[in-house]
């Protein structure tokens, strides 16, 4: 094996033209991030690095054919689970689009199957060409108004830190702990300090006072912004802003809207949760850097935020740019304002080619059975799933907005039978569970959602952020049951059923979130499901799955569902269903006033 000091004789020896260079790039137009301008010379690699721009031979020449070198790019936070496929498999589709490093936080595994899953993702990732940095789950589980899979402290953290590719403390959800310095939350944040100095926020629908506490903590990130103002607010107080664009969570119209040639490195992207079938679609980082040129910003501007300005974030200082002392991971651009990737490199090597993998094969071994057995509900009756109203026949109901994580806060009319709720096609008021599938507590979440306007049947899955226990929505009480049904016998996945038969399913038996199959066989199987969609009505132009999952997070307002019921994240707190009848008395008086002499 190579010392280090024998590497670094290599590296000065390439650089100094004493011997030839391992590779050498010729006839490129060389991306500066530095300067934001376009440079031409040879670019000499040796052992994986940068090690000279200039003239220089080599024992491999690539021709670049007068197209860009570019840095590769870089996500600042990607939950690798959201796109169903084991981080194996998520490198064969993200290394063809340019990125060659994610920042991963794997939170969702970990509030299934705690230290196990989290040790997964990092066994599953060794040695393959993408470059897997781990933060560690900081809120498993996110909120103590719900149940997950796992509890994770300090204690049960600190170990993990041992691994090269641990590289901090992921996104810290639970605001009120921070606030009111929680021994449990200030244990977590001084052991990352102690041993790493990275921690993420998640500062959603948070106020400028939020933003002190956190920056006070130790905290430098934030990827929840979604208007400008809120985003200039966090970088006047020093912190970093992701730019996201995922399949839910479309924010980087609104907010590329704050960055100026003045504040510009504080910014950079992330997806933070993609579904497979748009990141082979639509890309990764390379589509937020697209979008950003279509919105004004400046190619080499947009490729600095999803390069350097990523590994400046994270303290990667050999990754970002092309220049000697740095990885040698690079893009080979035909077209600098579509970004269109024609060759993609990590460490010198190529492992990506017209939009297709071609590096080595990746075979991994298949998960431990504990982290395919982790759905335990009992069996469901339809009182169950009943949801008593109150006189007032007015409820509480989550209403969706399309393609955004947030959800609006109504209050409605509704249908009401023997006194329970009943599902109305014509109102788009429908039914929602959650159920508890860790732990046999038999909690069951109940709730009314508005936005989805289902015509028949109902649609369930395993993947329901942050606990991940099972959500449903539907038009009727015996379709839902079934789909609940279905989930448990796949041992998690998504599914859709009308009429009591099961139309389309999507196994995902790793910790109910991810596959153990093929990207390909995986992204044909999500089509499949897609295309099924339109037999129970559904016509939005969103992901009906993938809002459906993020209805149970109880950290992003307005109102959710957890197992333990609906919860007001303004208020922080749960209410009830049902909206309360005034007294009777306010009753009379309000008849009165519209006239009604008779009472």
């Amino acid at each position: 094996m190579t010392t280090r000091k024998e590497q670094l004789k290599k590296h000065i020896m390439a650089a100094g033209k004493q011997t030839p260079a391992d590779v050498v790039i010729k006839n490129g137009r060389i991306i500066d991030v530095f300067n934001l301008e376009i440079i031409e010379g040879d670019v000499a690699i040796s052992d994986g690095m940068f090690v000279g721009i200039g003239e220089f031979e080599g024992k491999q020449i690539i021709d670049a054919k007068g197209r860009y070198v570019c840095p590769a790019f870089i996500d600042g936070h990607v939950h690798i689970e959201s796109s169903m496929i084991s981080p194996a498999e998520f490198a064969k589709v993200v290394l063809p689009h340019g990125v060659t490093t994610v920042i991963t936080d794997p939170h969702e595994i970990a509030n299934v199957s705690g230290a196990e899953g989290i040790q997964y993702m990092l066994e599953n990732a060794e040695d393959i060409p993408l470059d897997v940095r781990v933060m560690l789950p900081s809120c498993v589980p996110a909120t103590p108004f719900e149940n997950a899979g796992a509890e994770l402290h300090a204690a049960d953290l600190e170990p993990f830190f041992q691994h090269k590719r641990v590289h901090g403390l992921a996104e810290v959800m639970d605001y009120p702990s921070v606030l009111h310095a929680e021994n449990s939350m200030l244990d977590k944040i001084t052991t990352t300090l102690t041993h790493r100095n990275q921690i993420d926020g998640h500062l959603a629908g948070l106020d400028t006072n939020a933003i002190n506490v956190y920056k006070s903590a130790g905290i430098t990130t934030d990827h929840e912004c979604t208007t400008a103002s809120e985003a200039l607010d966090r970088i006047r107080r020093g912190m970093y802003v992701l730019i996201r664009e995922g399949s839910v969570a479309k924010d980087l119209q609104s907010l590329i809207q704050a960055v100026t040639i003045h504040n510009a490195r504080r910014f950079l992207f992330c997806t933070d949760d993609k579904h497979l079938d748009d990141l082979i679609k639509e890309g990764s980082i390379d589509h937020n850097v697209r979008l950003a040129i279509q919105y004004g910003i400046s190619p080499l501007l947009a490729i600095q935020m999803a390069s350097l300005n990523a590994a400046e974030c994270y303290g990667l200082h050999t990754k970002g740019a092309i220049a000697p002392g740095f990885e040698g991971d690079f893009l080979l651009l035909d077209d600098l304002e579509s970004v269109i990737i024609s060759e993609v490199f990590r460490g010198g090597t190529l492992v990506g080619k017209n939009g297709m993998y071609v590096g080595e094969e990746l075979c991994k071994n298949q998960p431990l059975p504990q982290l395919t057995e982790t759905v335990h509900i009992p069996e469901l009756t339809e009182k169950d799933l009943q949801i008593p109203i109150g006189e007032s026949k007015q409820a509480h109901i989550i209403g969706i907005i399309p393609n955004q994580l947030r959800t609006y806060k109504l209050i409605e009319n509704v249908q009401v039978k023997d006194g329970y709720f009943c599902p109305s096609v014509e109102a788009d008021q429908l039914k929602m569970i959650v159920v508890e599938r860790h732990k046999h507590t038999g909690n069951i979440g109940k709730g009314i959602v508005k936005g989805f306007r289902l015509k028949e049947g109902a649609i369930a899955t395993t993947i329901a952020h942050d606990s991940h226990n099972i959500v449903a929505t539907g038009t009727n009480d015996y379709d839902m049951q079934v789909a609940v049904r279905a989930l448990k016998q796949l041992k998690g996945g998504l599914v859709i059923v009308k009429n009591g038969a099961i139309l389309q399913a999507l196994p995902l038996p790793i910790a109910g979130l991810m596959s153990e199959k093929d990207f390909h066989t995986v992204n044909t199987e999500l089509s499949m499901l897609k295309k099924t969609l339109p037999q129970i009505g559904f016509t939005g132009n969103f992901n009906p799955f993938l809002t459906l999952s993020f209805l149970t997070l109880p950290v992003i307002p307005a109102l959710k569902l957890t197992d333990t019921g609906l919860f007001d994240v303004e208020q922080f707190m749960h209410i009830e269903v049902a909206v309360q009848a005034p007294p009777l008395h306010q009753n009379i008086i309000d008849s009165y006033i519209h006239g009604d002499t008779h009472v």
